[in-house]
């Protein structure tokens, strides 16, 4: 009974030396093994075997984040053998900075990382995420602290780069590979963000206000512009109608000229086969049209007469004469004979 007893230890000790001895590493992890205190070999996905009691795994120091129910987050830290080597995001808690400018801002900032070497990361740095934290932390602020708020505020994808270049440089020693930085958020004082706020109102005014003056001076000068195009248009076609004008009154000259020159050749082609004289015909006609024109005047109270009445008396004699030349010879009365100077007053015109 006692021999079964030790069997049964003995084999009950090599069952929990087994399993000890036998670990299944995940994708994505690692575990790094000690052989009597000695850096021993990095275990790789899947099953490995290890000596019991002389193999053993190293803990490392690990920071997980879990989030509560009432939206706030729960931090803490633990020890363990498995090393993630995928990437992680370190969400540090919100610290305080001072600008250029000196002015107190509060900057939450997030951060990812890879561990590259699992062997560097646990005999490099005693506590992994401690040394990032921190070192986000004193980079952060020695980065900010050369910058001025607003320089700060705009310059968001420059504070990632350098900040992302500065922890890659330093966590290179440490088996980390820094892939990317981010400024989460930037609060300045509620004095500071009210006059930010005023002064981005009036930026706003400013170039509210430019833009109704431009808006304005280019409407004035499109007015001028039109104005002026109108007034060279109106211009141009008051040109253009006095030129029509003119030739329209020198065309209707021309056609009256051309029409009196008609009948003028006319009459004296009919007044040379009478036989009467067509200059003394045509000066009568002429008198007699500007008597009746001076006479027209209805609202005039003076009324020009001619001076001389036996030379308007002559000139009706000359035109009775004319009409009386188409009658044959034995029916007309002989003509008065005119002394030369009655003869010259009845031909030309009286005297005004």
């Amino acid at each position: 009974m006692g021999t079964l007893i030790v069997v049964l230890a003995i084999a009950a000790i090599v069952v929990v030396l087994a399993a000890t001895g036998l670990l299944i590493v995940q994708q994505g992890q690692t575990i790094v093994v000690e052989r009597l205190g000695r850096y021993h070999r990095t275990l790789e996905s899947g099953i490995n075997l290890i000596v019991p009691v002389i193999d053993r795994p190293r803990k490392i120091q690990w920071r997980n984040v879990q989030e509560m129910q009432g939206g706030g987050t729960i931090r803490h830290r633990i020890g363990t053998t498995r090393i993630d080597l995928r990437e992680q995001i370190y969400d540090f808690p919100r610290q305080n900075v001072i600008t250029r400018d000196n002015v107190a801002t509060e900057i939450n900032a997030m951060i990812y990382f890879q561990i590259t070497d699992a062997v560097r990361a646990l005999y490099e740095i005693a506590n992994l995420p401690d040394g990032i934290e921190k070192l986000t932390q004193t980079s952060l602020r020695n980065l900010v602290g050369e910058m001025d708020l607003d320089q700060l505020l705009s310059s968001r994808d420059k504070v990632n780069t350098a900040l992302r270049q500065i922890l890659d440089d330093a966590t290179d020693k440490w088996g980390v590979k820094v892939n990317r930085v981010e400024i989460q958020d930037i609060t300045p004082p509620e004095d500071i963000r009210g006059a930010m706020e005023k002064q981005m109102r009036a930026e706003r005014d400013k170039r509210a206000s430019i833009l109704t003056a431009e808006g304005a001076k280019q409407a004035a000068i499109l007015e001028a512009e039109g104005s002026q195009q109108s007034a060279v248009i109106r211009a141009q076609g008051e040109k253009q109608a006095t030129i029509m004008r003119a030739e329209a009154e020198a065309e209707a000259r021309l056609r009256v000229a051309e029409a009196e020159a008609g009948a003028i050749q006319m009459m004296t082609q009919a007044l040379d086969a009478s036989g009467a004289n067509p200059a003394s015909y045509l000066i009568a006609e002429r008198y007699i049209e500007a008597v009746r024109h001076m006479a027209d005047g209805r609202a005039e109270k003076i009324v020009f007469m001619p001076y001389e009445a036996s030379g308007l008396m002559a000139s009706l004699g000359g035109i009775k004469e004319l009409f009386d030349d188409s009658k044959p010879e034995a029916t007309r009365p002989a003509a008065p004979k005119l002394a030369p100077t009655e003869m010259r007053s009845a031909i030309s015109p009286p005297k005004s």
